[in-house]
């Protein structure tokens, strides 16, 4: 941050100070993301018994909103520029841009993949920060050139580049915050979730199929609750020790699989399939 609007003041680019200025908001939002998303990995308390995982995807649409109001912010100083004659950037300002863009790909890409790893919103969020900052960096350099290269008559040409950026900074912000919103009103998630829960079913001895499965994400983490049918002659502590060994072994299987709610009911002949180990 300070060596993008140093050199944008010294060097003549508003781009570059503009892209400072983003970069400002990046330390916020991490800031606001590492808070969320420790908040969001607290334990279930007596006025949450469900855990704090929400916190996680408010954290993801604080990232988003954050985005669109640096493109907002970015576009604003771009078009005043375009419309103020200015002179052209000096030179040394074009190493400084590539310099960030590299440095900035990079993070972008280690916390992208955390990202992925933990299915998290928040850090989505803070992952196109960096890689906006990229973008934006990568979008002025070319302006910059054509700069250098073109003369007085190219001289807002980092400002036409940086405005481009914006529009892929606004994509990204509002896919983020749509995403979140998403999680936060209990959305449909991934479908190999629930895939995933069916097949561990097939694996457990008793259980003749799977009426019901529904599952919500909090946070990094998943509530599920499942209708199970196993054989209508079993006694009550049969049915209850399937449900037992049937919530061990997914939970096992799936680390992320916070709590898993499993209804009985009796196996319904009309639907295929069989009853195994009764």
């Amino acid at each position: 941050m300070i060596v993008k609007i140093a050199t944008g003041v010294i060097g003549n680019s508003y781009a570059l100070i503009a892209d400072g200025i983003e970069s400002a908001s990046d330390i916020l939002v991490s800031l606001i993301t590492w808070l969320g998303f420790g908040l969001s990995l607290r334990p279930a308390d007596e006025g949450h018994p469900f855990g704090h995982g929400r916190i996680e995807s408010l954290a993801g649409i604080f990232s988003g909103m954050a985005l669109l109001g640096a493109a907002a912010l970015i576009a604003y100083q771009s078009i005043h520029e375009i419309l103020t004659p200015h002179h052209s950037p000096s030179w040394f300002t074009l190493p400084v841009l590539l310099l960030v863009v590299v440095i900035k790909e990079v993070l972008a890409r280690k916390i992208s993949v955390l990202s992925e790893q933990s299915d998290s919103r928040a850090l989505e969020g803070d992952a196109w920060h960096h890689r906006s900052d990229a973008m934006t960096s990568g979008a002025v350099a070319v302006g910059l050139t054509l700069a250098l290269l073109g003369g007085p008559k190219y001289a807002a040409a980092d400002d036409w580049g940086a405005l481009v950026a914006c529009a892929i900074i606004v994509f990204n912000g509002g896919r983020i915050i749509a995403r979140s919103v998403h999680e936060n009103i209990d959305g449909k998630v991934d479908e190999s979730v629930d895939e995933d829960i069916r097949r561990y079913a097939e694996d457990v001895e008793g259980i003749c199929a799977i009426e019901k499965c529904r599952v919500r994400k909090s946070g990094v983490f998943y509530f599920a609750e499942v209708h199970v049918q196993v054989d209508p002659h079993c006694t009550v502590t049969v049915g209850h020790e399937i449900a037992h060994e049937f919530e061990e072994y997914v939970t096992d299987k799936m680390p992320k699989l916070k709590d898993l709610v499993i209804h009985i009911e009796p196996y319904n002949r009309m639907v295929e399939g069989r009853v195994r180990g009764m």
